[in-house]
């Protein structure tokens, strides 16, 4: 939206005009006079630039502002505050997950799983009992990443404490469909089937409301732990007719999925990639290859070295690491 329009209804503080229009930068201590200004709007908007600037000097603006009358603001002030990352927030995030609007709450277990991972860690179980789904799912969501982060881990395999897991399994039985996938993903990660056939549903496109992260997600778990349940619905993915001479994202996660399965076609598909005449091509197949860990393609990978040319140089070493360290499959697919 453009704040400097004449025409606007809200009137915007000059100060705030200037910094959106580049004519200034930020004071230390932010604009707490926008966070004070009459109109929700600014004080929403104001919360948010003092965030995006991760203007530390606001902190005690931003928690005043967390007091806010409107949610709208409350909310603003606790994305800020998550952005800026400041533990002294802690005490205030952990009191706005008790907030009456779940709006609040579900923007609360956020900034607080970034401020203070550890407390969050304690918040997420109670969270994750909430009356609002969306609140339920971002609770879940979190956990996953509080353990990622705490393992310094991107890779598939996770490990959970029992209390989490015994927890998560409760999840798979949600009302909320994006809920249950989402458990079945964490657990997944770690090593846990009992959500399988969610995964598989994921997979099949027939979750309603699905974020496309966990979308992504459920794809490389099926192929990490070789859910041959999911096959016929990756082949569609693949080999649809409309992707086979322009493969879009969904076609490389999807071949990536299989060809980790040990799909022939899959990964005759990919290693054929590595010589197609467009360089943004060869690049999607080379960094398939390396997520794929198919070895076959190493040599040739290996041959386009020293030639940007033919392939970007970070993609190749990227798929060269990838294959060279290998990983190894949570736990394998035994059948439900």
């Amino acid at each position: 939206e453009d704040v400097a329009d004449p025409a606007r209804d809200i009137a915007f503080p000059e100060s705030v005009v200037s910094l959106f229009k580049g004519e200034l930068g930020f004071p230390p201590e932010g604009f707490p006079k926008a966070l004070q200004d009459k109109d929700a709007m600014v004080r929403t908007q104001a919360a948010y630039a003092l965030g995006d600037a991760r203007m530390s000097g606001a902190l005690p603006a931003l928690q005043m502002a967390m007091e806010d009358d409107h949610p709208g603001v409350r909310q603003a002030a606790i994305d800020a505050l998550g952005m800026i990352g400041d533990d002294r927030a802690t005490a205030r995030l952990v009191r706005a997950l008790g907030d009456d609007r779940a709006e609040v709450r579900f923007q609360a277990i956020i900034a607080l799983s970034r401020v203070s991972p550890k407390d969050a860690r304690s918040s997420v179980l109670e969270l994750a009992k909430d009356d609002d789904p969306h609140v339920r799912y971002v609770a879940v969501r979190v956990c996953e990443e509080i353990f990622s982060g705490e393992q310094g881990t991107a890779s598939t395999a996770i490990e959970l404490d029992s209390t989490v897991e015994r927890a998560a399994e409760q999840w798979l039985t949600d009302i909320d469909e994006p809920v249950r996938v989402a458990a079945a993903i964490l657990l997944a990660r770690a090593g846990n089937l009992a959500g399988k056939s969610s995964l598989v549903r994921a997979v099949e496109g027939r979750v309603e409301g699905l974020d496309p992260e966990d979308a992504t997600a459920a794809i490389e778990l099926a192929g990490a732990l070789g859910l041959q349940e999911t096959r016929e619905a990756l082949e569609r993915m693949a080999f649809a007719v409309v992707r086979r001479w322009r493969p879009d994202a969904g076609s490389w996660m999807a071949l990536v999925a299989l060809a980790r399965m040990g799909h022939v076609e899959a990964r005759a598909r990919i290693l054929g990639g590595l010589r197609a005449w467009s360089r943004d091509r060869r690049n999607a197949a080379a960094a398939a290859a390396g997520q794929a860990r198919l070895r076959e393609a190493a040599p040739v990978l290996a041959a386009m070295r020293g030639d940007a040319s033919r392939l970007d140089p970070e993609v190749l070493e990227e798929a060269l690491r990838l294959i060279e360290r290998g990983e190894t499959s949570p736990v394998a697919d035994s059948g439900e």
